[in-house]
């Protein structure tokens, strides 16, 4: 059977899901730059992003994509079938041959739902650290529902651990086998601290006015991208972590939590989350 006979078949997550809840807050922005490391420290995944990606031009464009991308998975309905097929049928053209001399596709499943995989396992460590924990519970239903959208977007069941006790076991061999560092780690790195990062479009600012603020904005990026992966991952990298840097990641973390209650979810949810959830509440 076709993939694109195959994708509509899945049901798309609705507002009884957790997801529902836990994607679509504006404070999971902090955990971008961890959910990228992750990600292009797979060999197959950073062969793919330097040989074919444009972040590094275009670094605002590429993450408003790649959150719209997402939101639409979990909030677009029907919409999250076309952005599936969307998808793949533009990852089908991402192939070439690795820094080890192996060849690699952008559709390989193995790399394919370890992003996947990384995205549920970063926005679960975003929440413990910016918004409140998960309960045990809600944790396992989120990440069923993870799988749900897994196979919305082409994989298989046996692509993906049957439970979470399987996808920890999973997530923690990944990590300690399978990543490597590699040189879109080392860009990756080098934009996170936004050096030479040109304002955000939508902000319509100034270079003089942005080039104060961009230092501050590297440095809590920076502090977030790195403080947010497992410590083994943060060792092979090389990346320097001391006890000043987890006070300030905490700091942080009880800063956006309370202001998190404070903010009109008008403000704090992307437009697409707040659409959906409102029209939610109508009916």
């Amino acid at each position: 059977m076709s993939t694109e006979a195959r994708l509509p078949t899945v049901t798309p997550l609705g507002p009884d899901s957790v997801a529902w809840h836990v994607v679509g807050d504006r404070r999971l922005l902090l955990g971008a730059g961890t959910a990228l490391l992750l990600q292009v420290a797979h060999p197959v995944v950073g062969a793919g992003v330097h040989d074919h990606s444009n972040y590094t031009e275009d670094p605002w464009g590429r993450l408003d994509r790649t959150i719209d991308s997402l939101l639409s998975q979990v909030f677009g309905g029907r919409e999250a079938v076309a952005e599936a097929e969307r998808l793949r049928e533009m990852h089908k053209a991402i192939k070439g041959v690795d820094h080890h001399g192996e060849r690699y596709h952008a559709l390989n499943p193995e790399a394919y739902w370890w992003v996947h995989g990384s995205t549920f396992w970063t926005t679960v460590r975003m929440h413990e650290v910016f918004v409140q924990p998960l309960p045990d519970k809600e944790k396992r239903r989120f990440y069923a529902e993870w799988r749900r959208v897994g196979l919305l977007l082409g994989l298989r069941e046996h692509h993906m651990p049957e439970d979470l006790e399987g996808f920890e076991a999973y997530f923690d061999d990944v990590v300690a086998n399978r990543l490597e560092d590699n040189h879109t780690v080392r860009e990756l790195l080098r934009s996170i601290t936004m050096r030479d990062t040109p304002p955000p479009p939508w902000w319509f600012l100034p270079e003089a006015l942005w080039r104060p603020v961009r230092p501050a904005g590297g440095n809590v990026l920076t502090l977030c991208a790195i403080g947010l992966l497992p410590p083994a991952l943060r060792e092979r990298l090389s990346l320097k972590w001391t006890d000043t840097d987890e006070r300030r990641l905490r700091r942080l973390g009880a800063i956006t939590r309370a202001a998190g209650k404070r903010v009109p979810d008008r403000i704090r949810l992307y437009p697409k989350a707040y659409r959906a959830k409102s029209l939610d509440d109508v009916h």
